[in-house]
């Protein structure tokens, strides 16, 4: 920094100069420490950007998020009680977007069971999600309930000041416009993973899914988790259902307090019972059968698709009729996808098969000759053999 010679240099800066000058040059990067004025203002600087504010707004205005309709979805108020606001709960960030912390991690493995999850506008739960109703939903598993738009979710937690020191779980706020966010505020909001990368809803015919950050975000804030949840749902969140009782203990999916395991699935105890005499009527394994009712509605009995499959085991209405099956009664469903999953095993004689022809039907295995390898089937099936533990192809 120069100064202009014009204007007299007062004899303490004067002396600042010489004492700086007589320290020699600098070798850590620093401004040189000749010239006191760029210390002086780097330090303060270093300090402004350092101090982050814990946000906790209370607004309840509404959005007009992708996805959004205010006449669907009533905003909800931030309550972060349960979770951390200090940002020393946080732990630093390597600078590169790739570092994790606990909470972070929490928020990414909740928010990657939904992969695959239809978008649906206006959608908060697993049968279809929008880009902040996937949010809300994740944070409300973990303990955390955020606002359901986007515009107030990318007020709480604190600022992330950019991509290169954002860390995984990390909210990224976006302005599509041409949804009709105000100017300037964010109408798209995905959950960074790391490495460039996040995942959300992204639009109408799309699923949730991971995809590359696509430009600059105008927003990013972290909302810490408290400490040791992994799925654990706040009873207190409007926004989840029957399913809000899921969540990840001992590398088990499913309910934590009152489950049985079967395979890498907790069972709610309400529906164990059913699961385990469904498999030995029909020979589908307990797992498998644990694993599709996890995949296809978090155990919710009364789930709607945007497809329109219905209930517990997510049956078509006129499948449910031709098979004889309540879809919204678990006592009639669970051994109905039990029977169907048979019979497809049966047909194709493969558990991977059946899977398959489960999710997308037995005409499209067969023209396939096994599992299609087209739309989100493929996703699925793996995942599915996965939380039951069965090997590809058994």
């Amino acid at each position: 920094m120069q100064i202009d010679p014009a204007f007299p240099v007062p004899a303490v800066v004067a002396q600042l100069q010489a004492q700086f000058a007589a320290l020699g040059p600098s070798s850590s990067g620093l401004p040189s420490p000749s010239d006191p004025f760029s210390v002086l203002l780097d330090a303060v600087s270093s300090t402004s950007t350092s101090s982050t504010s814990s946000g906790t707004s209370t607004t309840s205005a509404t959005s007009s998020d992708t996805g959004l309709t205010s006449a669907s979805v009533e905003p909800q108020i931030v309550s972060l009680a349960s979770a951390p606001s200090s940002s020393s709960a946080i732990a630093s960030t390597s600078g590169n977007g790739t570092s994790s912390t606990s909470s972070g991690s929490a928020i990414v493995s909740e928010a990657s069971k939904f992969l695959g999850v239809p978008y649906v506008w206006g959608g908060s739960s697993p049968s279809g999600f929008d880009c902040s109703g996937l949010v809300q939903y994740v944070f409300a598993q973990l303990g955390v309930e955020v606002p359901r738009g986007s515009v107030d979710q990318s007020e709480v937690g604190t600022s992330v000041a950019s991509l290169s020191q954002a860390q995984p779980g990390d909210l990224l706020f976006f302005e599509p416009g041409q949804n009709g966010a105000p100017p300037g505020k964010p109408g798209h909001v995905g959950i960074y993973i790391g490495d460039g990368k996040m995942i959300d809803a992204p639009e109408t015919g799309e699923t949730v899914q991971v995809q590359a950050v696509p430009c600059t975000p105008i927003a990013i804030r972290r909302i810490a988790v408290p400490s040791g949840t992994s799925g654990a749902a706040s009873s207190s969140s409007s926004a989840v259902t029957t399913a809000a009782s899921t969540s990840t203990v001992s590398g088990a999916l499913g309910s934590t307090n009152s489950g049985v395991q079967m395979g890498n699935v907790s069972v709610p105890l309400e529906y164990a019972g059913l699961v385990e005499q469904a498999s030995a009527k029909s020979g589908t394994p307990a797992p498998l059968l644990a694993a599709i009712l996890y995949n296809e509605s978090r155990f919710e009995p009364d789930v709607v698709s945007s497809a329109g499959a219905e209930g517990i085991a997510q049956f078509m209405p006129s499948t449910a009729a031709a098979n004889g099956v309540d879809a919204f009664n678990p006592s009639s469903a669970i051994p109905g996808a039990a029977e169907m999953l048979a019979q497809f095993h049966k047909a194709f004689g493969s558990w991977t098969d059946a899977i398959a022809a489960y999710a997308a039907g037995g005409g499209a295995v067969e023209a396939a000759g096994g599992v299609p390898q087209d739309g989100t089937t493929p996703a699925y099936v793996a995942k599915t053999l996965a939380e039951a533990g069965l090997a590809t192809g058994s």
